[in-house]
């Protein structure tokens, strides 16, 4: 059993060609006790983005704070504090803040989308 806040959590920059202002907490994990997934939150900062991927497995986002866009499958997204998203594997995406404040999500992978 674990509670706690995500404040305790240390951040790791994201060091990637295709990533600009990118940080990433791993909240939950099997090394937590959660078998099988992984619980994340992403911040990003002004302009920043994520790269453009795909991957074989999908995800879950949560909007936590901020405006962004999630660039699914060809069609760009708006989002906001409150709005969610289910990418499937495979599908093309990117996460891009287009706000003035920090962008922060949540986003659940499977254990193997977690490197």
């Amino acid at each position: 059993m674990i509670v706690s806040h995500k404040h305790k959590v240390q951040p790791v920059i994201i060091e990637h060609s295709e990533v600009k202002d990118a940080m990433m907490k791993v909240l939950l994990s099997p090394d937590q006790g959660w078998k099988g997934h992984v619980m994340r939150v992403f911040e990003l900062g002004n302009e920043g983005h994520t790269p453009r991927h795909s991957h074989p497995w999908p995800h879950i986002n949560y909007i936590i704070s901020g405006k962004g866009i999630l660039h699914l499958d060809g069609e760009n997204h708006h989002l906001e504090a409150g709005s969610y998203a289910y990418v499937p594997a495979g599908k093309l995406h990117q996460f891009m803040n287009n706000g003035e404040e920090k962008f922060e999500f949540i986003c659940i992978v499977p254990e193997e989308g977690h490197k």
